[in-house]
């Protein structure tokens, strides 16, 4: 029987902070840890490259615009990247393997939709109906 080898795109985002007892040089190793982690994803063709973001940002809205990113420390978002993987499960069991997770770090993954938006669909933007 024939593998499914269909690739879908996965993003990934980083949150969180570090746990808040770690000392500086268990940072360092973790960060080396994921760099060699990614790296290796690189060459097998399992992520696309992301980045880090700066701490510093704005939050845009009709309202207003505001200092950002986001004042809750569990909102903080650290970076991004992209897994090319088969399924939500797969792309999972990628993220188990970021040393960071072991350290105080969250990634969430998230399908990429690649239909447009309808305002005639259940979107992750529509708001919920009351029963």
């Amino acid at each position: 029987m024939a593998k499914n080898t269909s690739q879908f795109e996965y993003l990934v985002i980083s949150r969180g902070q570090w746990d808040s007892d770690l000392p500086q040089d268990e940072i360092q190793h973790a960060i080396d840890d994921f760099y060699a982690w990614y790296e290796q994803l690189l060459e097998e063709g399992k992520i696309k490259a992301g980045q880090r973001l700066a701490k510093e940002g704005k939050i845009v809205s009709k309202q207003q615009v505001t200092d950002g990113p986001f004042s809750e420390t569990k909102e903080i978002i650290g970076g991004y990247w992209f897994f090319l993987a088969g399924s939500l499960e797969e792309a999972v069991e990628l993220a188990k393997g970021n040393p960071c997770l072991a350290r105080g770090l969250i990634n969430e993954i998230r399908p990429i939709d690649p239909a447009r938006a309808s305002a005639f669909e259940v979107i992750s933007e529509t708001p919920l109906q009351s029963s």
